[in-house]
């Protein structure tokens, strides 16, 4: 069962979506719950990157409504970024205090090693441990794997290192892998404002609208047929459906929709803006936020490089002295012309681009 809400009041349609969907088929009182947003760097909702306060405010009130007592919100920002300045800046300190619930920054956390998929995947234990998971992700776009919902937002419940593995792993496999050993108690995505061109946002598309499901792999599957994609298109979902994390979305799949008068008139896609600079770029296990930061000081460039631009954990230890060459990042510090930086700024890698 999907439903769908649609209105400006978040919190009020956040809480609304969840009266109307399966939730209290799975939800019990002693559950030991932890809210799960998408906070991957310091910067407000309304820029289209982070999950919106106020989607979080109203699942807390369903949940002390409900009766549940023990709610937590665990988050980790990406490599590179501060998850505790992303608690403040992004609002969550405020709905801390307001509501007494407590933030974990899972940057501090242990981690325990699971295997899945023939893969060892280390976990944060803050995640493990909970009883009850509730994914809060932002529908948007993203560089590498086109789009980023509620599979991908289990990265955030990963330690920063096994963070940079994946990307040396492709991301996908792994992704898939770790929802299995992290399995989501309930799905609640923000597509208010999400960016369609890039992850770190700037670029939000208004469509106001919440979605909430029980199986990540069909909530995701259905927002990706909303911006434009199919489900087998995005790397990751197909994988998650082998490895039995859920079904796609279909006509079979219950979905409900409240406030449809308020749905707007036409669905907002994804302008795949990051795919004309893929010729451009020579990516080796490259991180997210590297990774954005460069396709993001490509589309501010608003012209095409006059060399090939080398970026990624494969280029460590590697020279290139070719001229017209230029290295992304610290990875790339054997190059002789590079942009130093772990992410480094956007700003940084404009003035460098040849």
């Amino acid at each position: 069962m999907i439903v769908v809400n649609y209105g400006k009041n978040w919190a009020q349609v956040t809480y609304d979506a969840l009266a109307a969907s399966d939730i209290d088929k799975y939800l019990s009182l002693d559950h030991n719950v932890a809210i799960k947003p998408n906070l991957i760097l310091a910067r407000p909702a309304k820029d289209g990157a982070t999950t919106h306060p106020e989607v979080v405010e109203g699942i807390i009130r369903y949940l002390q409504d409900y009766g549940v007592s023990s709610i937590k919100i665990i988050e980790s920002a990406w490599v590179g970024d501060s998850t505790k300045r992303a608690f403040k800046i992004c609002g969550y300190e405020d709905l801390s205090k307001r509501f007494n619930i407590s933030l974990t920054d899972l940057k501090d956390d242990r981690s325990i090693a699971l295997r899945a998929d023939g893969l060892d995947i280390e976990v944060c234990q803050e995640a493990l441990h909970t009883d009850f998971l509730i994914n809060v992700p932002v529908l948007k776009a993203h560089c590498q794997t086109l789009m980023t919902c509620a599979l991908k937002n289990l990265k955030g419940c990963i330690p920063d290192r096994e963070k940079r593995r994946f990307h040396s792993l492709g991301l996908h496999k792994p992704i898939a892998a770790l929802n299995t050993l992290l399995r989501t108690g309930y799905v609640v995505v923000d597509g208010i404002c999400g960016d369609l061109s890039f992850e770190e946002g700037g670029n939000p598309v208004e469509a106001n609208r919440v979605i909430v499901g029980r199986n990540p792999l069909t909530v995701d599957s259905f927002c990706a047929g909303l911006i434009g994609y199919s489900p087998d298109e995005v790397g990751y979902m197909p994988h998650a459906k082998r490895l039995g994390v859920g079904d796609y979305f279909s006509s079979q799949t219950p979905l409900v929709e409240l406030n449809a008068d308020q749905k707007p008139l036409h669905s907002p896609t994804a302008n795949r803006a990051a795919d004309k600079y893929r010729r451009y770029i020579e990516e080796d296990s490259a991180c997210s936020a590297c990774y954005a930061a460069l396709v993001f000081a490509l589309h501010r460039s608003g012209k095409p490089p006059n060399g090939k631009i080398y970026i990624g954990q494969g280029f460590r230890s590697k020279a290139n002295n070719q001229a017209g060459s230029l290295g992304i990042g610290n990875c790339a510090s054997g190059f002789a012309n590079f942009v130093p930086g772990c992410p480094p700024e956007a700003l940084e890698i404009s003035k460098k681009l040849p």
